[in-house]
């Protein structure tokens, strides 16, 4: 008998096989692309929000405050709709399955189009590991065509790509609950459209119905797409959204979360020129305590003065402003020796801030002629200082009627 020997390879662990199985998809489309486009035709958007959410997070809700915070005027790419388009419903008549590869094929198509040069806001993608690997592709591929192109006359159309993944999180009672609120509300509103006979009926989710459906819909969302997003997070920015709470918090939030990030839409070399000048929003965190700081420290250290500078913006400043209460903006010229003192300057500027108001001075300074000397008959002349301030504030909003 022969001695012999087997091998025994341990299964391919499932992960390593979506990886695969990613990279088959995106280089199989990318390919696809690129011989029927070129190369250089293939521009996508500098900036793409890859946008995902818990069942009943608000992600409809909430999309066009995003597109409006960052100024994006190309309607949200919706990825469970593409499967409604004309090309997705061809693939369909032929007998096609429409699956990853095909929904990714369509997506980037979409994102290839001019409407979405200034950037785009991709609702539902990436849900599952396959997706996100192709999100990483992506990127890969747009930073390799900034690359390439960067010293040519084509760089305009590769900028340096800015992903940005925004999870809106909801836990799971408070999902389920929304999902069979919105179930409810969209029934009662069906029936005053048969009703009424006026309006358009909604599409109501089977998932909104039933709660068993909601808590597994729910769960879905929980353990395949919020997991596989999470590695996303040591790449891209990612904006982790807090989405409980009435939509003016989560917008809050959500503002927060977009504000601008230097590091990620500065080429580097620019960015590390410019990053030693802070924030607008850093500098102004604390302006207001230091604001407070001041105006007690005032008081405490130069109470008379203080006093004088509030009954000059009492006596000679509010009655101007109250005249053009309308347009929300003053102009005072004022001589008053008062502001010969720095702190006096200070002084009314801060209390104009605190009020609410925005105060810039100008100062100039006027040779004006006083009298003759009688031996050498020069004029003997004064330096008049004027001082002019600009007061803006909220101005009043007109009615008018017809």
């Amino acid at each position: 008998m022969s001695d012999s020997t087997e091998t025994i390879r341990p299964p391919e662990h499932v992960e390593d096989l979506e990886v695969k199985d990613a990279q088959i998809i995106f280089n199989s489309v990318w390919a696809r692309l690129e011989e029927e486009l070129g190369e250089e035709h293939l521009r996508f958007p500098k900036e793409i929000f890859w946008l995902n959410g818990a069942p009943g997070a608000g992600k409809g809700t909430h999309t066009g405050f995003i597109m409006q915070y960052r100024d994006l005027t190309a309607p949200p790419l919706v990825v469970s709709s593409l499967l409604d388009t004309p090309e997705a419903r061809k693939m369909k008549d032929a007998g096609m399955l429409v699956g990853d590869r095909e929904v990714i094929e369509i997506m980037l198509r979409k994102l290839l189009e001019p409407v979405f040069q200034s950037g785009a806001v991709v609702d539902g993608f990436p849900r599952t590991k396959v997706q996100v690997e192709c999100v990483k592709l992506l990127h890969q591929k747009l930073n390799e065509l900034h690359n390439k192109f960067r010293d040519t006359l084509y760089a305009e159309h590769f900028k340096k790509p800015h992903f940005h993944i925004v999870v809106l999180f909801v836990d799971e009672k408070e999902s389920v609950n929304r999902q069979l609120q919105r179930g409810r509300e969209a029934q009662e509103h069906n029936v005053e459209v048969e009703e009424s006979g006026i309006g358009e009926r909604l599409e109501v989710r089977a998932t909104d119905l039933d709660p068993q459906a909601a808590l597994n819909r729910y769960r879905t969302f929980k353990e395949k797409t919020y997991d596989a997003l999470r590695e996303l997070r040591e790449i891209f920015f990612y904006h982790f959204i807090n989405a409980h709470g009435t939509i003016e918090e989560v917008r809050g939030r959500i503002d927060e979360e977009l504000r601008y990030q230097g590091s990620l839409e500065l080429a580097e070399p620019t960015y590390d020129r410019i990053s030693a000048i802070p924030t607008a929003h850093k500098l102004s965190l604390h302006a207001r305590q230091k604001l407070v700081d001041r105006l007690d420290t005032y008081v405490r250290r130069k109470g008379p003065l203080f006093e004088e500078v509030v009954d000059l913006i009492q006596s000679d400043f509010l009655p101007i402003i109250e005249r053009h209460a309308i347009s929300g903006m003053a102009v005072i010229n004022t001589e008053s020796g008062i502001l010969h003192d720095t702190d006096a300057l200070a002084m009314l500027i801060d209390i104009f801030s605190e009020r609410g108001y925005h105060a810039i001075v100008d100062i100039t300074r006027e040779e004006i002629p006083e009298s003759i000397d009688p031996q050498s008959f020069k004029i003997r002349t004064r330096i008049k200082r004027v001082y002019r301030v600009r007061v803006q504030f909220k101005g009043s909003d007109i009615r008018r009627g017809r």
